[in-house]
């Protein structure tokens, strides 16, 4: 019993190490062999854990032989538009001025279902409202809607308000800094401290800490949980 656990252990570590070097792209954005290459080390870790006569190197080679394949097509497919293609395919319009393109939705078989589905997901519950509509080639659909039916911005306002700036970001979690979210607003971890300490709290007690480029501190500390 404690072989098969370490097995799973050393194996699951070998996967965590795969999918990073993968990338980092949710499961609903994999292009085809992605997925394929997902599915195939799902398959190949399960073989050593099950029969422990199998050697763990059957499992492991097999593991990374396919993340360097797939890191290979990966920078095939960004210096090669053709094999791109090839494995990728290519994104399809599907709509055009509310117009749906029934042989074009066959030809992906995407089925009206779905493709009112993903629209509703959108809330666009009309498809008249469509100007333009796109299936990737990771099965999603991307909309562009009619003038009249977009969003209205503060461009479209003409509303002028302060100048951009980047929203707030966590720099203590659980009592603990994160140097990389305080290097992306411009503070350090002294003048974090000292606004801690002008609010009468420390980072012992804090849960969560945001903190924007002007040097606002937000805090909310920690319930007591017994």
């Amino acid at each position: 019993m404690l072989i098969v656990f370490i097995r799973a252990v050393i194996l699951y570590a070998a996967l965590v190490l795969g999918i990073r070097l993968m990338g980092k792209r949710q499961i609903g954005e994999l292009q085809p062999s992605e997925l394929v290459t997902a599915v195939l080390l799902s398959n190949i870790a399960s073989l050593p854990v099950e029969d422990p006569a199998i050697p763990m190197i059957i499992g492991i080679i097999p593991i990374f032989t396919l993340i360097c394949l797939d890191v290979i097509m990966s920078y095939a497919s960004l210096r090669f538009r053709g094999i791109r293609r090839l494995v990728c395919g290519s994104s399809k319009i599907v709509i055009t001025n509310g117009k749906i393109h029934q042989k074009e939705l066959l030809r992906l078989r995407y089925s009206a279902d779905d493709l009112l589905e993903s629209l509703r997901a959108m809330g666009i519950f009309d498809i008249d409202e469509v100007q333009l509509a796109v299936v990737e080639t990771n099965g999603s659909l991307s909309v562009y809607q009619k003038f009249a039916n977009r969003p209205v911005t503060n461009k479209d306002l003409d509303l002028r308000g302060e100048k951009d700036k980047d929203p707030p970001m966590m720099v203590i979690e659980n009592g603990t800094f994160i140097d990389s979210a305080l290097q992306a607003v411009g503070l350090s971890r002294a003048s974090v401290s000292q606004e801690l300490s002008d609010k009468g709290t420390d980072i012992n007690t804090i849960y969560i800490c945001t903190a924007d480029p002007d040097g606002i501190v937000n805090i909310i500390e920690k319930e007591e949980t017994q």
